[in-house]
């Protein structure tokens, strides 16, 4: 929650006018709760976006972004919410976990990723992309690795840009 890529984000969010809302998986930061990387993770996902919407006006547009992890996680939980602006997915973990379920998601999918991306391979990211077809896009930022260090200004100029 208080990584500087997953702060960057929600503040072009918060800066372009959308709700944010960040929180810690299980076992993350002060959390004593189990980390297990599935179904947990999805559903603390799709609570926080159901609960959101609760204080939203009516109609708002919604999105789901994550960071690593969260990506795969967030995108996960997307696909049983309905009338999604967009999913963001930065610096999603291609080589980690299983993304064939994009192709079926309900809102086009953005990926935001380093060209160096060490668990982001280029080959996953094309194809993807290919699986995907018109519903995906991907913004490459030049000498970013997984972490985008010091890349946070890019990463939050990419997010607005995809508002």
């Amino acid at each position: 929650m208080h990584n500087p890529v997953v702060a960057a984000t929600a503040r072009a969010l918060v800066d372009a006018g959308w709700t944010a809302l960040r929180f810690n998986f299980g076992g993350v930061g002060r959390s004593t709760g189990a980390y297990s990387g599935g179904p947990e993770e999805i559903r603390d996902v799709a609570g926080a976006l159901h609960a959101l919407a609760d204080t939203l006006p009516p109609g708002a547009p919604r999105l789901v972004a994550g960071y690593s992890f969260g990506a795969w996680a967030g995108s996960m939980a997307a696909r049983e919410v309905d009338g999604l602006h967009r999913i963001v997915a930065v610096a999603p973990p291609l080589a980690f976990f299983d993304w064939s379920f994009a192709e079926h998601l309900g809102a086009p999918l953005v990926v935001i990723v380093g060209d160096r991306d060490q668990y982001c391979p280029r080959g996953r990211l094309d194809a993807l992309m290919a699986r995907c077809g018109g519903r995906a896009s991907a913004t490459i930022i030049p000498g970013g690795d997984h972490f985008l260090a010091g890349r946070e200004d890019e990463v939050a100029a990419a997010v607005r840009a995809v508002l």
